[in-house]
């Protein structure tokens, strides 16, 4: 899912021919693709049925899958919008509102307590979110400063800043707009589910990433893409060649020649990234080697990529999306007058969901297959290890895992892949990890003695000396893009506009509670309206804060205040708030991670990316020919994918790993009982912060996490669970 650039993160640009220009440019319609992918005659060796389906495949860019509009969806095009842009100036000026920063700290900040998903979602979810997200959007960056202004007095902040602001830039603007016309912004990639992270957009990045000679004409390659003991290429494999577009970020700066090669420019960004990347090379090549040594190289790439881009939609449409709860309408089959271009809408605001991040990653390794130097190589690099006698247990915090891809080497790809599948993701709510909303992408400092005291918890503000706050930036990228406010984006995807702060947020009230933790003269600066006081897991059993218990298993968490009287209190006005905070500040529709808003927008877009490709998966007479001459089929899960491709066995795997095994199971109503009792004025002697008065946990308190079913009601006996960060 999107992420926002940063101060410390750059792009290592050493292509002969700069892309830039190239993907500018081509936002005035061409005649021609820029990217000639595999649109190749092959040889003989294919049917002559299969050899006609070939011959018309995708280009690397997009151009031409829409017959009668063939720029549609294309690389280097304008986002489309489903509303009016909204600028100061009806053209490009940012309108005001409230500090993004503040703003965080008041209603992102999640204090330092983990909350999961209430429908037992996989850290896969994230993973597979930014897989898809890399392969469907990037926006052209200009040099235009945008700074979110922090201050170092709010009462509320934690962190130190050296340097006083954070700051990024503005989206480019396309050419020809944003000086007499509305600012427009650019997709750099093509908007298809079309493999893009895999095999990039362009003949000259695609000749690098197959193994062979690089002359800039990938269809003289091996089949095979280019990998090195099983693991993705870095530029030390090609030594003597100019080495693609990537993007940098953390350990890299000091040693740019350890970042891997991909598809798409951002593979180093984290270590769960590096590793679906790596899968999907490996799957490739596993193809090219399941088929007959009689067909030529440029024919069993042509079907390998065909697959591998089938498989990416199958998984997608089959796994990933009923998972996080988006039910479509069934496939009718391929439509022409669906425009499948990436929304603005979307990419600025809708697919944004950094709040299931889970803080670190999780695995284990056989005792057996680790010494104790690699397991002190891990511990040096801030890994938090736990030995037992026959297995080695580890975390990768989410600052350790930025920017670092030859740790995936270390703990080897399937125990990584595999650990994905059995750690829950956090909820999709307004809460947002300080790995990523005070940290993202830095590393400790210098001078502090023991960075595995940085990972994360109360600890993790006294290691950083800047601050870069990716919901901050994400409130001012939707600035930025002229978004409409919240209740103008729900009228704009056909929902109703809201009334009040409490309807958006399924609580009960907006009003601050008569508390005497806090202080009523201003309570919206007061750090203990963040407080949380109540906290169970699945089962329903209450937790003791800052234990692991609820560090590892909250479901249902219950703050001092509810969200909806600090957004009265920032906001004022419901029509004031902006689409990004309004949207993940909403109550859960029932059964799904998201509230009505978001998942309106991932409905409307995932339907427009299925119906508006004419290669999607099941409209492309090649891969049934593909299946029944060489027995490739894309129709499978992705832990089938991951067992044909690693050392993970598949009773060591859910069939589906997206959920957890618990996740099928009828869930408790206790968590919401008690939930409830806590939001009446119920005490317990188990109240996590050991406050029993009743005055502490009165119903003006509670943080409800009410489900919406799917036509909108309130379900007024649900509890809205809710996650943090770890």
């Amino acid at each position: 899912m999107p992420h926002e650039s940063s101060p410390g993160r750059r792009r290592c640009v050493v292509l002969p021919i700069s892309r830039r220009l190239a993907l500018v440019a081509a936002v005035v319609p061409v005649a021609v693709s820029t990217g000639t992918v595999a649109a190749q005659t092959p040889d003989d060796g294919v049917s002559d049925e299969l050899a006609v389906e070939l011959a018309d495949g995708r280009t690397l860019d997009g151009f031409g899958n829409n017959v009668d509009d063939p720029t549609l969806g294309q690389a280097g095009t304008i986002y489309t919008r489903v509303a009016e842009a909204n600028y100061a100036d009806d053209v490009g000026a940012l309108v005001d509102g409230p500090d993004q920063r503040s703003v965080s700290n008041r209603i992102f900040n999640d204090v330092n307590q983990n909350v999961f998903s209430e429908n037992g979602v996989t850290h896969w979810s994230f993973v597979w979110g930014q897989f898809i997200d890399h392969t469907i959007g990037l926006r052209e960056s200009s040099d235009e400063d945008l700074v979110v202004a922090f201050d170092a007095d709010d009462p509320l902040e934690e962190f130190t800043n050296d340097l006083g602001a954070i700051s990024t830039t503005r989206s480019a603007a396309a050419a020809g707009t944003g000086d007499d016309s509305v600012r427009e912004q650019i997709n750099t990639i093509s908007s298809y589910i079309d493999a893009w992270a895999v095999y990039g957009g362009s003949d000259e990045r695609l000749d690098w990433l197959r193994a062979g000679t690089v002359d800039g004409d990938p269809t003289n390659n091996d089949a095979s893409l280019l990998l090195v003991d099983g693991y993705l290429p870095t530029s030390e494999a090609r030594p003597d060649t100019e080495t693609p577009e990537v993007e940098l970020a953390g350990r890299l700066f000091a040693d740019p020649t350890s970042a891997v090669i991909a598809g798409d420019v951002r593979v180093n960004e984290n270590l769960g990234l590096t590793a679906v990347q790596t899968l999907f090379a490996l799957e490739h090549n596993r193809i090219v080697d399941a088929l007959p040594d009689d067909l030529d190289e440029q024919t069993k790439f042509e079907i390998a990529q065909r697959s591998v881009a089938a498989l990416q939609q199958y998984i997608t449409y089959n796994e990933f999306l009923p998972a996080m709860g988006v039910e479509l309408d069934d496939y009718t089959g391929y439509d022409p007058t669906v425009d499948p271009t990436i929304t603005n809408e979307f990419a600025t605001v809708g697919y944004r969901a950094h709040s299931t991040i889970h803080g670190e990653f999780e695995g284990e390794i056989d005792r057996s297959a680790i010494t104790d130097d690699e397991i002190a190589a891990l511990e040096a690099q801030g890994v938090e290890v736990t030995v037992a006698s026959d297995v080695v247990e580890y975390a990768i915090p989410l600052n350790v895992a930025f920017g670092n891809p030859g740790l995936l080497e270390q703990v080897g790809l399937g125990s990584m892949l595999a650990g994905l599948a059995s750690e829950a993701a956090y909820a999709n709510d307004e809460q947002i990890d300080n790995q990523l909303r005070s940290v993202l992408f830095q590393v400790p400092g210098p001078d502090v003695e023991d960075p595995a005291s940085c990972l994360d918890g109360t600890e993790i503000a006294g290691c950083f000396t800047i601050v870069n706050d990716l919901g901050a930036l994400d409130m001012i990228r939707a600035a930025d893009h002229g978004m409409p406010s919240y209740n103008d984006l729900r009228e704009a995807y056909g929902l109703e506009r809201v009334e009040s702060f409490t309807e958006i947020t399924g609580e009960d009230t907006d009003q601050w509670p008569d508390d005497p933790e806090i202080d009523l003269e201003n309570p919206i600066d007061d750090p203990d309206i963040l407080d949380f006081v109540y906290l169970a897991d699945a089962d329903g059993n209450v937790l003791e804060a800052g234990t692991d218990e609820a560090d590892g298993d909250t479901v249902t968490a219950v703050r001092r205040t509810t969200t909806a009287a600090r957004l009265q209190a920032i906001y004022g006005d419901v029509d004031s708030i902006d689409a990004f905070t309004g949207m993940v500040s909403e109550a859960h529709v029932d059964g799904t991670e998201f509230g009505e808003l978001q998942l309106a927008m991932w409905t409307s877009q995932f339907a427009a990316l299925r119906d508006g490709d004419r290669f999607f998966y099941g409209n492309d007479g090649a891969l049934d020919l593909i299946a029944d001459e060489y027995g490739i089929d894309y129709r499978r899960t992705l832990a089938d994918v991951i067992v044909a491709n690693s050392d993970v066995e598949p009773a060591e795997i859910a069939d589906n790993v997206f959920l957890l095994p618990q996740a099928t199971e009828e869930p408790s109503d206790a968590s919401d009982d008690q939930a409830a009792d806590a939001a009446d004025g119920g005490t317990s002697d188990e109240t996590p912060d050991d406050e029993s008065d009743e005055d502490q946990v009165d119903g003006e308190r509670r943080r409800s996490n009410r489900p919406r079913d799917r036509d909108g009601d309130a379900d007024r006996d649900g509890r809205r669970h809710r996650r943090q960060q770890g």
